[in-house]
C-alpha cells in the first residue's frame, strides 16, 4: 500500500473514531472503492478495515449512549405521578356534617399531598359537593378573595397541587368542568387543602385527596347531578 493510500486509510480511521461509523462512507472518494492498478489487497483490505470500524464505533457509540441516558437526571414529576408527602394525626371537633361531610376521627392517620397529578384538556377528577357560603361546611372565607359565596354561584375549590403548586396559579380563574354529558363554567375561589384539616378552619374535616374539584350546589345543579350522591367523575381543564 503506497503512502497516499496509508494517509487516507488512516485520515478514515481519525475521521471515524471522532465523528462516529456514519461519517465513514462520506470519506471514501469513489475511486478509492475501484481496484486501481491490480491493487486488490488494498480495496479488500480497505473495505474490511472500514466494515470493523463501523462496527466497533457503532458497538461503542449505543454503549456510550446508553451510560449518557443512564446518568442523565430525571426530571421531578417526569412520570406524571403524585406520591403522598405525609400524614395528618386526626384530631375530631365540632364538624358540620351537611353534604356529606367526611369529619376527622381522633388518632386516625390521613395521607397529605403537595401535588396532583397534571392537568391536561380532559383531567380526571373527583367533583364534590361544598357550600362556600357563611356558617356552612366550607369552613372558613375562600382562600383565593377572602369572601363568602352564595350556593347559587359557579364556584369551585381545587385540590391543593392544582390550585397552586403545579407552576399554574388558578385563583379567580375559570375552569370548564364536563359530566353527566353536559359541561359547566365555574370560576376557582378556594383550595381543598390537600395538606391541613382536622381544625375549626376547615371544619374538622381530613386533608382533601389530590385530585379533587369541590364544587358550589349551582355546579352540580348545573351539570344535572343529584346532589345526594356526593361524588362524581367529571373531567375539567383550564379555560
Amino acid at each position: 500500500m503506497d503512502v497516499r493510500k496509508r494517509q487516507a486509510l488512516f485520515g478514515v480511521m481519525v475521521a471515524s473514531t471522532a465523528e462516529g461509523s456514519g461519517k465513514i462512507s462520506a470519506l471514501i472518494a469513489p475511486e478509492d472503492a475501484a481496484d486501481k492498478g491490480g491493487h486488490g489487497f488494498y480495496s479488500m483490505h480497505t473495505r474490511c478495515t472500514l466494515r470493523f470500524l463501523s462496527l466497533h464505533l457503532h458497538v461503542h457509540g449505543v454503549s456510550a449512549s446508553a451510560v449518557s441516558r443512564a446518568h442523565k437526571p430525571t426530571k421531578p414529576g417526569g412520570s406524571g405521578k403524585c406520591h403522598i408527602s405525609g400524614f395528618l394525626h386526626g384530631v375530631a371537633g365540632k364538624c358540620n356534617r351537611e353534604h356529606g361531610s367526611d369529619c376527622c376521627v381522633a388518632g386516625h392517620r390521613y395521607p397529605q399531598f403537595k401535588c396532583s397529578p397534571p392537568v391536561s384538556a380532559e383531567t380526571p377528577a373527583i367533583l364534590t359537593l361544598n357550600s362556600f357560603a357563611a356558617g356552612e361546611d366550607g369552613g372558613g372565607k375562600s382562600f383565593c378573595d377572602n369572601r363568602f359565596h352564595k350556593d347559587s354561584e359557579l364556584v369551585v375549590a381545587l385540590s391543593t397541587g392544582w390550585l397552586r403548586l403545579d407552576g399554574t396559579r388558578r385563583c379567580n380563574k375559570m375552569i370548564r368542568i364536563n359530566g353527566n354529558g353536559r359541561f359547566a363554567m365555574a370560576k376557582v375561589v378556594d383550595e381543598c387543602d390537600s395538606v391541613n384539616g382536622c381544625e375549626a378552619e376547615h371544619n374538622f374535616e381530613p386533608p382533601c385527596p389530590n385530585n379533587v374539584v369541590d364544587g358550589s350546589p349551582a355546579v352540580w345543579k348545573a351539570l344535572g347531578l343529584n346532589e345526594d350522591i356526593g361524588e362524581f367523575k367529571v373531567t375539567w381543564s383550564d379555560v
